[in-house]
């Protein structure tokens, strides 16, 4: 998301704030509201495609009403004219997001390989599954992973260790991240050529500092291999989204040599009063 009010005076200025301010500091973005909404109208897709310089990425997700209500059963139609309503953003389209039902099993892998099957070549796509039977290391695990990797297509890698690590206590927020997010297992695979995490943080900088440590080496080797992962960074309510992928990124900056972030524009706004 970009559109958050609660990040003016900090990542946007204290009056203003949108996805030209956001795209000055992160190089992607996690695109929920087609999730919601489904296929944005095609003037808003010409707003985003003129503010979005050439090297930013949108990582839309699939729209609930084909994964959820649909199952992906017979939605070629609906697919295809998604897609081309965000045609205009053809060349900063990251991975398109198939988040899938918790109850989604092994016994509907065949939807998602007809889905995958006519997939666009040129639009890279990203599965999150939720189902138990993902995370066992058995044959229903053994066969979602055989069946993206034959397709080129990453499997998304939900962290919420940093979210379950404690009890909610006091904090109406972190109990509501915890009641909304699933609770699985952590597996790290690249399955394709853009490894995408999802980090669920805390609201203790501490503990998001320990479980992010690991990853620093991972996400190093696979830029060493060439790949492009996706880090995508939440907090239980994400008031503090832009500051922990700030403090992560420089953690990772520290390991590869990389230049900065560039300043919140609501911070250096500060600056000068």
């Amino acid at each position: 998301m970009w559109a958050n009010p609660e990040w003016r005076g900090t990542l946007y200025p204290p009056h203003g704030g949108g996805l030209a301010e956001y795209a000055r500091v992160f190089g992607t973005v996690e695109g929920n509201t087609t999730f919601y909404s489904g296929a944005p109208r095609a003037e808003t897709v010409a707003a985003w495609a003129r503010q979005a310089p050439p090297g930013f990425r949108f990582c839309f997700k699939l729209p609930g009403a084909l994964t959820h209500e649909r199952r992906l059963s017979g939605i070629e139609a609906e697919l295809e004219g998604f897609l081309e309503a965000l045609s205009p953003l053809h060349d900063r389209l990251g991975p398109m997001m198939v988040q899938l039902p918790r109850d989604f099993g092994v016994e509907e892998l065949p939807r998602l390989e007809a889905l995958l099957s006519r997939w666009p070549a040129q639009i890279p796509c990203a599965v999150e599954v939720r189902h138990p039977e993902f995370f066992h290391k058995g044959p229903a695990e053994v066969a979602l992973n055989r069946l993206l990797i034959s397709h080129g297509v990453d499997r998304v890698m939900l962290d919420v260790r940093p979210l379950f690590s404690t009890p909610p206590g006091a904090c109406p927020g972190l109990a509501a991240a915890q009641r909304e997010k699933p609770r699985r297992p952590l597996h790290v695979l690249s399955t394709a050529d853009r490894p995408l995490v999802r980090f669920i943080g805390h609201l203790d900088p501490a503990i998001n500092e320990r479980y992010f440590a690991p990853w620093i080496q991972r996400l190093v080797l696979w830029i060493k291999q060439g790949k492009t992962p996706y880090l995508m960074v939440h907090t239980p309510d994400n008031r503090q989204a832009p500051e922990l992928a700030r403090s992560l990124h420089a953690r990772l900056a520290e390991a590869l040599s990389l230049p900065p972030l560039a300043e919140f524009p609501g911070e250096a706004q500060a600056t000068l009063f």
